[in-house]
Formats: C-alpha cells, structure tokens, sequence
C-alpha cells in the first residue's frame, strides 16, 4: 500500500517565516498519526522488530556481566563470556549499519551514514532509471502481453454475463459526459461550416449532371417515366367531362353547344389513344424524346455556363445562410435527443443491438484465432508504441516523485516498508556474532592453551 506522497508533515525550511520546526518526535508522531490503517500495521510491527533486537542485545549485554564477574570463580563462563562478547558486537554492529541507512546514529554525523535522506534524489534517479530499463522495455512488455492473451480473455468478458452491459453502461455514462461538455452553439457552429465546406461550397451542377448522366444512361429513369405516363393515362381515362368542358369554355360563343361536345368527346378520344399509345410503346417517340431531353439537361449541367449558373441559383434559393443554420439545429438537436433516450433506456433499439454486437464481438474473439491474433497483434503493437515513446516519461514520475519528497519522511516511508525486515539482520546479527565469539575464543584456546 502506498503512502501520501505529499510531505504534509515536514516544515518547509526555506521558508523566512513561520512556526518553529517540529521536533522529530513530534513529528514522527504526527506521521504515525496520519498513516492509514495498512501503515499503522506496519508501523507497529516495525516498532515490536525493534524491540526484539534491542531487547536481544540488552539480553547480551546481561549475560556478559555476570560471565565476565563469575568466570574466575567459574572458568567455563569463559566461554559464555565470549559468546555473549561477539553477540554484542554483532548487534551493535548490525544496528550501525541499519540506522546509517535511515538516519544519523545516535545524531552523529559519521561520514557514509543517512545515506537515504543525503542520496534520495539520486536513489529516485536510480530507481526511475531501473524501472525504466528493466520493466519499461518493449520487448519485456510485448512478451507479457503475449503470453497473457488479452484478445481472449477481453472476448470471454465480453461474451459472458454482464461484459456487454457494463460496456454499454460505461459507453452511455461516456456519451452522456460528452453532451454534457459539448456547447450546443459549438457543435452547430461545426456542422454548419461542414455543410458549407462540403455541400455548399462546391458547385451542384457538375456533380449533379454526372450523376444524372449515369442514371439515365443505365435506363434507371424509366420506371419514374413509366409511372408518370401511366397516372397521365389514368387521369384523362377518369376525367372525361373536365377534357369536353376544357374543350367548350376556350371555343368560340357563336359555337354551337353539341359542336363543342362533338369536338370535346374528339379531343378526348386522342388524347387518350395518345397516352395509351405512349403507355403501351417503351420506343414511342414522346419516350424518345423525354430520354433526349434528360440526356440533353445532364449534359448542360455539366457543361453549359449559364446551367451551372442557374443550378447555383436554385441552391442558393434553397440553402441560404438561414436554411443552413436551421438544418444546422435541427440536425445537431436530433442526433443528441435520439442519443440521450437511446442510451438512458435499456431497452431501447440503439442499447439493445450494440450489446448484441458486443457479446458478437466477444464470442468472435474467443473462437476465432485469426482474429484474436490480430487484436493480440494490435495491442501489442500499440503498447509497445506507448513504452517505447513514453517511457522516459512515465519512469520520470517515480523521479520526480522522489524528489519532491521531504528528505526525513522520505527515509520514513522507506524505513515504514522494509525496516521490519532489516532487524532481521539485527537479530541475526546478534545470533551469528556470538556463534563467532564462541568459535573464535574455542579455537584460540585450544590453540594457546
């Protein structure tokens, strides 16, 4: 668990003004004070491992006394006497080289002591640069990513209960984050310069006319032509008295009445063989002509100045700067309305197909290997990438970490995550040095008698 790397504790002794600086029992006491319940689990461990090997050493010191006052009377104590001798200097020995870490021993400012506190930028440094090239390398990263195969076990989650509405349920909460950062007069403001740059902007005849060239040159027009003529067919057939009226009210008043319904019921009868004629020929030359004529307009679209020009008038009648800004509002305002009841309605159709896609995507992953291949290979790819760019970078927090830590609390937290293991060494200190007296002052005995 890691420890607040803020140095709220510490004074800052730069500073010209202020409160005296605490006292370094007091402020131990207000670190102990501030740590979390991990921490404080450690410190007190910490603080019984002292114990212990103080306790060890006091045991030594004990022993010696009374083997050194008692080995005249009782010169096997001499033996004792060296064992608990060596003990002592071992732990004594071992308590120097653990507190030099940390701190000065016993205040004294003995030279290659407090290496911690004096050398802490250039540990930072150190570990930064450790990090760096034995963690933060391309290969070591791309190599674990292999052997874990993030493509599977990502399409197992994916495919399995909850992965897709969790994804659906984070991609809603993302889009909705998104709607609400976006300004509205923003996002229109885009839309209409987009519709400027791409719609207005270029001319519509051209592209109009080669579109319209192609159409009419694969005969696409020729079912739109075909229903025309046959609603015009269907109308004369149905609407006989409107052609004889027509034909009377625009004859001459001196006409006589059944003249003009004789010539009515004539105009009638030809217009109609004339639409049938046209409905029932696919070569009629009124179809000949409509084909020339689409034909004719697709090439001036093209081609003629004063087309081009009357098409950019029609564009301008119907996409003036108020038309652009409304299609502009009400596009923008349709696509969020439609994205905010789909994503906050679970059962919507928007919810419901991507989670359905999600789960696809999953049990693809899983049970398509070319696949999972290629996303493992992406990732990689892309990891590797991100390591190799930014490694530098992302070591340098650990340095920059390091250096903005107070120096003292520094050796705090460093000592709060290791310090109980390094009485072991006190204790095994304590142990090995008086196995060494004893077999030392064995040997020299047996040597000088």
């Amino acid at each position: 668990m890691q420890v607040n790397s803020e140095p709220t504790t510490l004074p800052d002794p730069s500073r010209p003004a202020g409160p005296a600086p605490r006292s370094p029992k007091a402020r131990a006491a207000v670190v102990g004070h501030q740590l979390s319940a991990g921490d404080a689990e450690k410190a007190a461990a910490l603080r019984k491992m002292k114990l212990v090997a103080l306790g060890l050493l006091i045991a030594m010191a004990i022993v010696f006394v009374f083997a050194f006052a008692l080995q005249k009377e009782y010169p096997w104590l001499q033996y004792v006497r060296a064992a608990a001798e060596g003990g002592m200097v071992g732990a004594l020995a071992d308590w120097f080289a653990v507190t030099a870490l940390f701190k000065y021993p016993m205040g004294i400012k003995i030279p290659h002591t407090a290496i911690i506190p004096r050398r802490k930028d250039q540990i930072g440094a150190s570990l930064g640069e450790f990090v760096e090239t034995n963690f933060l390398s391309e290969q070591v990263v791309q190599e674990k990513l292999a052997s874990v195969d993030v493509a599977r076990k990502a399409g197992q989650w994916l495919a399995g209960p909850g992965g897709a509405e969790r994804v659906a349920k984070e991609g809603a909460a993302v889009i909705r984050g998104a709607f609400k950062v976006l300004n509205d007069d923003d996002v229109q403001a885009v839309i209409e310069g987009m519709v400027r740059k791409h719609l207005l902007a270029p001319p519509w005849g051209p592209p109009v006319g080669r579109m319209a060239e192609r159409i009419f040159a694969d005969g696409h027009h020729h079912k739109l032509v075909d229903l025309l003529v046959d609603r015009a067919a269907d109308w004369v057939d149905d609407n006989h008295e409107t052609v004889s009226r027509l034909v009377s009210d625009r004859s001459p008043t001196w006409v006589p009445q059944f003249v003009d319904g004789l010539v009515g019921d004539k105009v009638y009868v030809e217009i109609l063989k004339f639409t049938r004629a046209v409905q029932s020929d696919p070569n009629h030359q009124v179809r000949q002509q409509i084909d020339k004529y689409l034909n004719d307009l697709a090439q001036d679209l093209q081609h003629d100045p004063a087309m081009i020009a009357r098409a950019e008038d029609i564009k301008a009648q119907v996409l003036g700067d108020p038309e652009v800004r409304e299609l502009a509002s009400r596009t923008w305002g349709t696509v969020k309305s439609a994205l905010l009841s789909a994503v906050d309605d679970p059962d919507s159709e928007l919810t419901v197909r991507f989670k359905a896609a999600v789960r696809d995507f999953g049990s693809r992953l899983v049970n398509d290997a070319e696949l999972a291949g290629k996303v493992n290979a992406w990732i990689g790819d892309a990891a590797g990438y991100l390591v190799r760019t930014y490694r530098s970078d992302i070591a340098g927090v650990i340095t920059d970490t390091v250096a903005r830590w107070d120096a003292e609390e520094t050796s705090q937290k460093i000592e709060l995550q290791v310090g109980k293991d390094l009485q072991f060494i006190r204790i095994n200190g304590t142990v090995v040095g008086s196995l060494a007296g004893l077999v030392i002052f064995s040997a020299a005995h047996l040597v000088f008698g």
